[in-house]
């Protein structure tokens, strides 16, 4: 057995919560780092005109790569429930047919997403002194979806086997490799967006290929050809639990295109602004991501191993953890945000001081309103782990309705300022929905006499 594959039902809830989550926090920070200098030398290299036209394109990036995020977390939760009842033969077939099927997602997706790139971006008011290089920066980055796929389900398998340290390994590679190709293909070659985007797609080649060669070596993984055949009934069952993951990521991003559309309308400058706090919203949500993913496998080994008083335990641990975590971190964008968000804002004086203003103060609304978007990751990760993607996926559609509602009318009220708080409304209307649901399937599993 792998050395660094580790069962959850057992041990100390606050302590395995913790060592899991902080490599994932690790990862996802060199993450964001290579995604912040991405920007960073976009922005300060080749200006302001094309960090708008990153932003331009962030909506329809995360909308198409998060669909492919979103099966792989959702296979993963079988992974997960077959590792915690220690049932290895299906965990083989479960990860052999989630590879199967999630090369059909990636080729579908590469296809479709190829072919609506630019009607997408005139349809979102996209500007037309920037849409050109939005079109470029999105073709190349979307060239690479089987790779981005591959990184997906390689990552979700480590997780859900308790390994959280590989993917950790395979982001601080790539992350290196990222930065090096920043600054040689737009700093040295001067590609522009073009040469962010293809190392971009490398770097996660890189990470693709670490994790692929550490899954090889999980001995209780004993892939055989029949596993990568598509049994209907297994398909069924992951494509239930995937499928509303996939949906719930996909309406959400539909919503934050409405965003993008309203927000287009105010010009360049404003949209600069917008990116570059954009792009500290993954600071801002590192923690919450990788508590997430802690908790989904958490409670899928907890409930594979019918432990329900863990379960319990484990999520009261996890709501004080992450409320505590999104204080330190909103306290410290708050503090130094404006010297963070001067990364990416280059230009004439005027240009940097009006980008700016906008950045901050969309900046602080979202550090105020942090614990909101923390309590919804862990309330949402708790129900995925449970098996229920429904609950998740219809907060989806709630995000998508308060944050278009908010875009749409609050401007009316209040002008430009209306915008910045579509975001946290869009927090505040899901969360109220899954801590609900979170407490009312816990609720269930105790009348049906589940007892850990």
């Amino acid at each position: 057995m792998a050395q660094r594959i580790r069962s959850m039902t057992e041990g100390s809830p606050v302590g395995l919560l913790v060592s899991f989550a902080l490599p994932l926090m690790v990862g996802n920070m060199f993450q964001q780092l290579y995604t912040v200098v991405d920007t960073a030398v976009v922005g300060q290299v080749v200006g302001v005109k094309a960090l708008a036209a990153l932003g331009a394109a962030d909506w329809l990036n995360w909308l198409v790569l998060s669909v492919i995020q979103g099966f792989a977390q959702g296979f993963s939760i079988l992974m997960a429930q077959y590792f915690g009842a220690k049932d290895y033969r299906q965990l083989s077939r479960s990860v052999g047919a989630s590879a199967t099927l999630c090369a059909i997602a990636a080729a579908v997706m590469l296809g479709a997403s190829q072919l609506a790139v630019r009607p997408v971006l005139g349809l979102l008011n996209t500007p037309g002194d920037i849409i050109g290089d939005s079109v470029l920066y999105l073709r190349i980055i979307f060239g690479g979806i089987p790779v981005v796929a591959a990184y997906n389900l390689l990552a979700s398998i480590l997780r859900a086997l308790g390994d959280s340290k590989t993917p950790l390994y395979a982001v601080v590679v790539a992350t290196v490799v990222n930065i090096a190709l920043d600054l040689l293909f737009v700093m040295g070659f001067r590609w522009g967006v073009a040469g962010a985007a293809g190392a971009t797609v490398i770097a996660q080649a890189i990470a693709t290929v670490y994790c692929f060669v550490n899954v090889r070596r999980i001995s209780i993984l004993r892939l055989e050809k029949r596993d990568f055949r598509l049994d209907p009934a297994l398909c069924l069952t992951l494509l239930k639990l995937g499928s509303p993951v996939a949906l719930q990521n996909a309406i959400i991003s539909a919503g934050g295109m409405v965003v993008q559309s309203v927000i287009n309308r105010y010009g360049m400058l404003f949209i600069a602004g917008f990116t570059a706090t954009n792009k500290l919203y993954g600071l801002l949500e590192i923690a919450a991501t990788s508590y997430g993913y802690a908790v989904t496998s958490y409670v899928g080994q907890n409930l594979g191993a019918k432990l329900l008083g863990r379960i319990k335990k484990g999520m009261r641990a996890a709501a004080v953890i992450a409320l505590l975590t999104s204080v330190v971190i909103a306290a410290a964008m708050l503090v130094f945000g404006r010297a963070i968000l001067g990364l990416f804002i280059s230009g004439t004086p005027e240009e940097i001081e009006a980008s700016m203003a906008i950045a901050y103060h969309y900046l602080a609304i979202m550090s105020l309103t942090l614990p909101i978007l923390y309590m919804l990751h862990i309330y949402r990760s708790a129900l995925m782990g449970m098996g229920d993607t429904v609950v998740p996926m219809l907060s989806g559609f709630v995000e998508m309705a308060v944050r278009i509602g908010i875009a749409m009318l609050l401007p009316l009220a209040m002008g430009q300022e209306g915008i910045f708080y579509a975001e946290t409304g869009a927090w505040t209307g899901a969360a109220v929905l899954l801590v609900a649901g979170y407490y009312i399937r816990m609720h269930g599993f105790q009348r049906k006499g589940s007892q850990g």
